[in-house]
């Protein structure tokens, strides 16, 4: 009875939420009134978000590919279109799941930290004050919000904030070229993008604790073996095994996993946003440090950092 009321409220065009101050609905039905509300809406999709391309593949799987090759570096304006993008998937009907992928050897090996005009915004130096949110995390904290389950396909490299996107998703599928990595120490400052959120809560404290203090990387395998991945596929497999997995969950009742992945995923948003103000702030002086200056030119170098602490 309770959900038939609340579907002829949504068929008289009459709004559920009078319903739920009256306590005549459950609250958790408030997911379903606001997805319905999307669809109705008429949302139309884009085929591409800047470098975000998208395709919607049949049973209700939408393909979402990183078109940066070969490296897939992320800026502002990548992890902002891929937010816009999630945003109007949530108000698609004709997408249940979504896979992240990327045109090329890598799935995201960092940031990039310069961009084509000299200015900062791709990377941790986005903002402008210890005390100002960094707007980069600002659109990842809104990628954790979207409503659809997101599987990522990753080949190559996931490095620092490129880890953190894979992270991001309910279910990574990985090969043998797959390397991950928090390598911020070796840059001379400390993770980003929720990463002390996210890791730990997929591999366990002690297993990211090793990542972030030695800066280590790991293979498929060993994400396989620690929890960081789901599924191990052949190199040239990985993004038709995503998919698989994809349209696996996407048979299954729309509604029921929109629930079920808010319930699993609960306050996940609002940790990753507290993470992403103390990561933000302590990334804003780190980045002014000679240590980070020497972190990032003997990351290109391909040797050790001599660090001096100042």
């Amino acid at each position: 009875m309770i959900l038939m009321r609340f579907y002829l409220k949504l068929l008289t065009h009459v709004d559920p939420k009078d319903d739920f101050k009256a306590g005549k609905l459950p609250i958790t039905y408030l997911g379903y009134y606001n997805v319905s509300k999307l669809k109705m809406s008429g949302i139309e999709m884009k085929e591409k978000y800047g470098d975000i391309n998208v395709t919607l593949l049949d049973d209700f799987v939408a393909q979402c590919e990183i078109d940066r090759p070969p490296n897939n570096f992320f800026d502002l304006n990548l992890i902002r279109d891929m937010a816009d993008c999630f945003d109007d998937l949530d108000g698609d009907s004709n997408c249940r799941a979504i896979v992240l992928c990327s045109n090329g050897k890598h799935f995201c090996a960092g940031a990039n930290f310069a961009t084509a005009d000299q200015t900062a915004e791709g990377d941790v130096l986005a903002a402008e004050s210890a005390d100002q949110r960094n707007p980069i995390y600002q659109e990842a904290v809104r990628l954790f919000g979207n409503k659809k389950p997101v599987i990522a396909a990753v080949q190559g490299a996931a490095v620092g904030g490129g880890l953190g996107v894979a992270m991001m998703a309910d279910f990574r599928v990985v090969c043998e070229t797959t390397r991950l990595t928090a390598n911020f120490v070796k840059l001379g400052f400390t993770p980003g993008f929720g990463l002390t959120h996210t890791l730990p809560r997929a591999i366990g404290t002690q297993k990211s604790h090793l990542m972030f203090y030695t800066g280590r990387r790991i293979d498929g395998r060993t994400a396989l073996d620690w929890g960081a991945a789901d599924i191990f596929a052949g190199i040239h497999e990985v993004r038709e095994k995503a998919i698989e997995l994809a349209r696996e969950i996407a048979v299954n009742a729309p509604l029921a996993l929109i629930s079920l992945r808010e319930q699993l995923r609960s306050n996940l948003q609002a940790a990753v946003q507290d993470a992403t103000d103390v990561e933000g702030r302590e990334q804003f002086w780190l980045t002014r440090t000679q240590d980070h200056l020497e972190g990032l030119q003997a990351v290109a170098d391909r040797r050790t950092g001599n660090f001096k602490g100042d």
